[in-house]
Formats: C-alpha cells, sequence, structure tokens
C-alpha cells in the first residue's frame, strides 16, 4: 500500500512542478516532407504518414530518438501540406487533417473540418523516472484501449499499467495482462498511438478527470494521431499506418485440436483418428510442451523432438498432412540451464546479459533459463535456423508462447536496451523474426503464427493472438466478446480464446458447449485445456460430441463467409468481431458486449449464464433482422429475447444480405467453391442490396498482389415488378478455380411470384422438393417462404422473380 501511495504522490508531484514549466514557442521551419517547432526547452517534428495521419516526436535538447518506430508499418508518406501563419497560431493544413499550433499560451491540437478532436494539454511532459505526453479530454469523450483488459469496454477513469503480463485464470476482471498496447480509439473518431516499447502507463481521467497522458521510462517520446470521419474509415486510415494482417491461410479458419498437451505420437494419432471417425472436421493440432520433453518442467529450450515418445515425428507430419491436418508446434524464447540447445544458446551469445556481458540466469516456474534476446540479429539467426528445420520436416504452423515475456528481469541487458526499455515489444519482435524467415525461406506460405503478447501493429506480421490462461468457467467465458472486440480495434483482428476455458477441473458440458457455439463466430476455431478435462469434443459424451460436432460443422458451411472477412479485414482493416456501435453510431453502445457483429450480416449474442434457456439483447436500429434459425423477422432499435436452447447459439442476419455457404467436408484440404448454397435475405424494406464472395487457392502467399483470385459480386433489386438478383464473377482466376459454379440461391422471405427466370429464360417452379433436386429449376415451400433457384455461373448470372 506504501509504494501505491507514493507512486500516486509522485505522479501528482510531478506535474504539479510541471504546470510552472510552460513550454513556450521559439520558432518554427517548413519542409516539404515535415515541419519543425523549435520551443524553449526542444522541438517538436510533426511529419504526415498519410492525408489523416501524423507523427509527432518532442526532441528534449536536441537528443535523437533512441528506438525505431514499432507501430508503424512504413515511414512517412509524400502528402500535401502546407503552413499558414497568424498572429498567434500556426496552421499545418494536410489533405484531411489540420494541426493548430497556438504560440502563446504554447498549445498543439488536431481537427477535421474546423472541429478540434484532440489537444494537448500539457504536452511532453520529463521528470526523473518518467517522461510522456498529456492530453485535454473532452467532457463526452469515450476510449477503448490500452491492449488486453477486463474492465469494459470504455477504459476512461482507469490508470492502466503497460506492461505485458501474463493473467493467469482470469475471469470477469482484469487489470493487467498479456498484451497491453499504448494506444486507444476515441468516440471522437481518433486514434491515439504512443509510440513506445518501454514499461510504463496510461492515464485515461483517472488522476485528472479531464486529461489522458502516456509515460515510460524511457524509449521514443514519440505519438501517431490518426483520424476518420467514422468507424470503419478510422480502421482504414489506423491500419494503413500500423499495417494490415496478411491474409491467413484458409485452414488456419478450420478447427484446431489443442491440449496441455499430447504426450506421444500415438496420442496425437488416435486424437485425429476420432475426429475422422467421429465425422467432425479438422484442419490442425498443437502439440505443447511435450514434444520436447516428458516432463512439465526441465525441458523448455531443447527445441528438437523427445524421441522415445514422439519416435517418428516427421512419419507422423507427413501422414496427418497427407489427411489435410496440419502439426502446429509449441515453442518459447526461454532456454533452460542444461537443455540440449544451452551451451550453444551461450556459446554463440544469442541470450539476454548480464551488466558484465555473460548470459543472465534466473528462475522460473521451468526451471533455471536465459532468455532469447530477440532484437540480436545474430540470435535471430540462430533461433529461425530452427524453425526452418521443424518446418522443412513438415510442421505446418507455430505457436508462442510466455512471450510478454512471462518473466523478465529488469537487470536483464538486451542489445538494444534494458528489459524494462523495451518489454512491451519482444512478442512484436519474435512475431517478426518468424514471419519474415518464412518470407525468406517459405515465400509462397502463409505462415501461422499463434502468439498472446505483441504491440501495436504486431498484426502486420500475421500473429494470430488469443486471450491467454483464462478459467474454465463461466467467468472466464463471460468477458471473451469484450477481449475480441477491444483488441479488433487495436488492430489484433485475430484475437480468440481457448474455446472451453483453460485453468482448472470443472468439467461443465454446458459451458463447454456455450463456448463452442461462440466459437463458430470468432476469428480462429481452437480448442484448448489443461489436460484434465478434455479440450476436444471426441472425448466427451456422445451427446455432447454430437452437439459440438453441429457447430463445427456449421462453420465449415460458413468458410466461404468467413474467408471472405479475412479478405476484407487484409484490404480494408475492418475486424471480423465488430461491436454494435459500428452498426448504430451511438455512443451509448460503447461497453455493449451482450452482442456483436460477425461481418457486416450477422449479429451474435452469446449465452454466457449458466442454465438460462433465453437471451435478450439488442437490435440496432435502421435494419430489420432475421432469425438465422427460423426466418423470424424483429425491427431494430430495440431488444428482443430469443429462446436459446443448448443446441442453438441466437444469431441474426441483417435483412439483404448475402450468405454464401459450402457443402460440409473434412478438412479445408477438400475445400472447393464449385458447389454452394447462397442465402439471400429479402424484406420489402431493402430495395437495393450487395454482397461478395472471395476466392483463391488458400494457401499462396501473393494471391491477392498477383490478383490471382475469384471474387464473386452479389446484387439485389426489389421493386414494383419483382425481385432480382445477379451473380457475377470478376477477378482473373486461380490454379485449379472451377470453371464454373453450381449455385443453388435461397431466397428468404421471397415475394409473391408468378414466374422465375434465370438469364432471361423463363424456369419451371417445381411443386416438390424432390422434383427440383431431380429436375433443377427452381422450387418454392409455401411453408417457409423460401424460394430455391439452381443456376451454372461462369461469368454471370441473372435472377428475375415476378
Amino acid at each position: 500500500m506504501l509504494r501505491k501511495i507514493s507512486i500516486v504522490l509522485l505522479f501528482c508531484s510531478i506535474f504539479a512542478d510541471s504546470a510552472f514549466a510552460q513550454r513556450m514557442f521559439k520558432s518554427y521551419q517548413y519542409f516539404p516532407d515535415h515541419l519543425e517547432i523549435k520551443t524553449n526547452d526542444g522541438k517538436m517534428v510533426i511529419t504526415p504518414y498519410g492525408h489523416h495521419t501524423v507523427k509527432v516526436d518532442f526532441l528534449e535538447k536536441g537528443k535523437a530518438l533512441p528506438f525505431p518506430s514499432y507501430a508503424a508499418a512504413h515511414g512517412a508518406e509524400k502528402v500535401e501540406s502546407k503552413v499558414k501563419e497568424e498572429p498567434n497560431r500556426l496552421i499545418y493544413s494536410l489533405p484531411d487533417m489540420e494541426v493548430l499550433i497556438q504560440k502563446s499560451p504554447f498549445q498543439v491540437s488536431y481537427a477535421n473540418g474546423n472541429k478540434v478532436f484532440l489537444a494537448e494539454e500539457q504536452g511532453f511532459f520529463d521528470a526523473d523516472s518518467v517522461s510522456g505526453f498529456r492530453f485535454k479530454l473532452q467532457p463526452q469523450e469515450q476510449l477503448i484501449g490500452g491492449g488486453e483488459r477486463v474492465l469494459g469496454m470504455n477504459r476512461r477513469g482507469h490508470r492502466l499499467e503497460l506492461y505485458n503480463k501474463a493473467s493467469y485464470g482470469y475471469e470477469k476482471h482484469a487489470d493487467l495482462m498479456y498484451y497491453s498496447m499504448p494506444m486507444l480509439v476515441s468516440t471522437n473518431k481518433y486514434a491515439l498511438i504512443f509510440d513506445n516499447g518501454a514499461k510504463g502507463f496510461m492515464d485515461l481521467g483517472a488522476t485528472d478527470k479531464e486529461v489522458m497522458s502516456f509515460e515510460a521510462v524511457s524509449g521514443n517520446m514519440s505519438y501517431f494521431v490518426v483520424s476518420g470521419h467514422d468507424y470503419p474509415t478510422l480502421m482504414n486510415n489506423f491500419t494503413a499506418l500500423t499495417g494490415r494482417n496478411p491474409l491467413p491461410a484458409r485452414w488456419t479458419l478450420g478447427n484446431i485440436a489443442s491440449r496441455m498437451g499430447y504426450h506421444t505420437q500415438e496420442e496425437v494419432e488416435t486424437t485425429v483418428a476420432k475426429y475422422q471417425q467421429d465425422s467432425i472436421p479438422l484442419d490442425g493440432i498443437v502439440i505443447d510442451l511435450y514434444w520436447q520433453g516428458p516432463d512439465l518442467k526441465g525441458h523448455m529450450g531443447n527445441l528438437d523432438w523427445y524421441k522415445p515418445n514422439f519416435p517418428q515425428p516427421e512419419k507422423m507430419m507427413a501422414n496427418l498432412n497427407e489427411q489435410g491436418v496440419k502439426t502446429i508446434l509449441i515453442t518459447e524464447p526461454f532456454i533452460l540451464n542444461g537443455c540440449k540447445t544451452w551451451d550453444s544458446a551461450v556459446e554463440n551469445k544469442v541470450l539476454g546479459t548480464d551488466s558484465l556481458g555473460s548470459a543472465f540466469k534466473f528462475d522460473f516456474f521451468f526451471g533455471n533459463t536465459g532468455l532469447i534476446d530477440i532484437f540480436k540479429p545474430k540470435a535471430q539467426d540462430w533461433f529461425w535456423k530452427i524453425y526452418k528445420h521443424h518446418t522443412e520436416s513438415g510442421v505446418g504452423g507455430w505457436w508462442g508462447d510466455l512471450g510478454e515475456p512471462e518473466v523478465h528481469p529488469s537487470a536483464l541487458q538486451h542489445v538494444n536496451g534494458s528489459a524494462d526499455e523495451v518489454h512491451n515489444v519482444y512478442g512484436h519482435e519474435w512475431a517478426k523474426m518468424i514471419y519474415d524467415g518464412f518470407a525468406k525461406d517459405f515465400p509462397n506460405t502463409r505462415p501461422l503464427i499463434l502468439m498472446r503478447s505483441g504491440f501495436v501493429g504486431s498484426q502486420r506480421y500475421g500473429m494470430v493472438p488469443w486471450s491467454g490462461d483464462v478459467s474454465r468457467s463461466w467467468g472466464g467465458l463471460y468477458p471473451q466478446v469484450e477481449i475480441s472486440l477491444s483488441m479488433g480495434l487495436q488492430g489484433a483482428a485475430y484475437m480468440s480464446s481457448d474455446l472451453g476455458g483453460f485453468a482448472g477441473t470443472t468439467k461443465d458440458a454446458e459451458l463447454y458447449l456455450r463456448w463452442l457455439s461462440y466459437g463458430v463466430f470468432n476469428p480462429i476455431y481452437r480448442t484448448h485445456a489443461q489436460e484434465e478435462v478434455p479440450a476436444e469434443p471426441v472425448y466427451w459424451d456422445k451427446e455432447t460430441m454430437s452437439i459440438a460436432r453441429d457447430f463445427i460443422r456449421l462453420r465449415y458451411e460458413m468458410m466461404p463467409y468467413n474467408y471472405t472477412l479475412a479478405y476484407e479485414n487484409t484490404t480494408t482493416g475492418m475486424p471480423l468481431m465488430r461491436p454494435l456501435f459500428f452498426e448504430e453510431d451511438n455512443d451509448q453502445l460503447i461497453d455493449y458486449t451482450d452482442a456483436y457483429m460477425w461481418g457486416d450480416d450477422f449479429l451474435v449474442a452469446p449465452v454466457k449464464e449458466k442454465g438460462a434457456t433465453s437471451k435478450t439483447f439488442y437490435l440496432p436500429k435502421g435494419h430489420q433482422w432475421i432469425d438465422f434459425h427460423n426466418d423470424k423477422v424483429y425491427e431494430g432499435g430495440k431488444e428482443v429475447t430469443i429462446k436459446s436452447d443448448i443446441k442453438h447459439l441466437p444469431v441474426m442476419v441483417k435483412a439483404g444480405a448475402f450468405i454464401p455457404m459450402a457443402p460440409v467436408y473434412q478438412t479445408t484440404k477438400e475445400y472447393s467453391t464449385k458447389d454452394l448454397t447462397l442465402h439471400y435475405y429479402a424484406d420489402a424494406s431493402v430495395k437495393e442490396a450487395k454482397g461478395q464472395m472471395y476466392d483463391d487457392d488458400g494457401h499462396s502467399k501473393d494471391a491477392l498482389e498477383k490478383g490471382n483470385f475469384d471474387l464473386l459480386k452479389f446484387e439485389a433489386n426489389t421493386n414494383e415488378k419483382g425481385l432480382t438478383i445477379a451473380v457475377e464473377k470478376t477477378g482473373k482466376g486461380f490454379e485449379n478455380a472451377p470453371s464454373e459454379r453450381a449455385i443453388t440461391v435461397l431466397v428468404h422471405h421471397a415475394p409473391n411470384h408468378k414466374k422465375v427466370m434465370v438469364n432471361g429464360q423463363k424456369v419451371k417452379v417445381q411443386k416438390s422438393e424432390q422434383k427440383w433436386q431431380d429436375k433443377g429449376g427452381a422450387f418454392f415451400n409455401e411453408s417457409t417462404g423460401q424460394l430455391f433457384v439452381k443456376v451454372v455461373l461462369k461469368d454471370k448470372v441473372v435472377i428475375a422473380v415476378k
């Protein structure tokens, strides 16, 4: 308690003293690519990084920035700009932002269309132990950010530690977790990023309700401001700066089995066989610590197969790969003293050091250890050679664990600074090392890089994060929507969880199935748990397994839609999971996590309470909403209560949505879009609607860059004459792409019809489903109001219902 009081007193005294040190404007210099402002205590450099983005560096007393930018994916851009000087201010104008520099009293603010959305308070400050920036908070402003926390979506009023740290067994509250980020997204439609990877804090109106601040023990005194007119534009602009997720391999969106852990080759092979026997689709299996040794402790850092238990790993992986199942191996950055690689690590000087330059050794749960200096090029080469060897041997994906790092003594020195100075970017650099290694040695492979810790912008290295060692309890399930939504807004669009829960021995089939049903509409579908309770549905009772199988099969049916969401994230930065305030721009929905959007078209309301038989949730206004399970129509702008037994997750579809779905298959190795069902959710309120479906070979890294893909465009128009649906194939295609696609167009709530035409030719509306199945054409189900039309798509198909 005394320590906490002293920290608060220090914090308050810093700013009490600094209030008297008003910064003074001295002069400015305008350059084509930046603006420099000289003050009495240093120099401020404002650099455009886009039409809507600036970087601000404060160089105190001529000091240079000690670190490169970790947040930015690229350098400054050439942007048209100009400076206008007025008696008491400068106006630095970019195409979509103005920076206003008031001379006396000195203050910098940011505006769009003459409306100030952000302003410095004191701006840069320097104290004995920390440095940073202070900004004003506007009265109604709400703030999302600080990385991974369980505090509610709106983080205003909190003082958040910036230090990636494990949060074992968390439930409904967690102040500090694995993946903190020094950034925020404001309801004023801007993102603010403190480009500093050191240990620190961000104070969002906790100490002073009208001030937010970022502070760190050292590092770059730099921040980025990104603006946008609405949330989708802001996401686009923000990820244009920090980088976008590369398109994942399609198999990574399939079902992945995992536990802590499989002890033997026989366990791995038996588990995969059980998935196949029970007809549960599977695309990957994770082998945890036991691939390196027989026990939990003492073997971390061997980074090689323990042959007594895995006698033929290459043959095992080859057989699994032939069956369409990828092998994923866990690695950690800790090299235990005495393990197989210890002598090599010491000899090659790849470990963090003490003050004398010797390998820094310390104790933690798994044993006495050193830590790889991930910032040292020589260490990266050493570490990557291990990844390369195993990838060549058949490993299909990589899992980087404990990358906060979980234990990171302050006295440990890296090649570029102390542990505290670079702690928060350790996982970021680790992901970059693996991503760059694949780009060099496996240039046509889309790698899977599972990691639980990173920095702003880590998504550009293909990092797939998860929410850590969550409690296997209802309390652990409860915050998962909040975590994924908030992290998606901060760039980590593939944030997911250990489906079923990780920590603890609770065996509750209801909890397990509710978690797995939620996972259907998650970026990654991966079960994982401590081995006391089965993570895999194949080891549950028949009823639980059967229900879980139905959810997983639905996940695979939705692959065309989900893969298109991945494409949209890669090209626009929009997260896959989206908060409802993206759909209805309403600040009162900022903290709402009882439901969320899955892409543009699905609204998902997970059941998070034991024993619940129904779910009450809000439907955004401006749309009609259609129950995914029974086609019942609901009006937006109000709450609804939907019955939800254990077999059904409450899911709504937006009226006017196109949902492409595929047949069920055992693995994505069998995946093809030659047969599709295209659902169109018609409603009288929707006169025009559009949709799309992305398709490529699922694995080539350069498919987007080379244009090797198909993009199916969907369009619907409704008027007094009836309904017209057009499906058109665009793009130049890809190897083994279907030359034509057999599509069943399923119109929900189809209008009354007298005839159905395909490409101007009348087709017969069959009187029974069986005749339609046998002879084709169309079929109208009078009891459900659904119209089915079979078509063959080569280039374009037009369906008219009159």
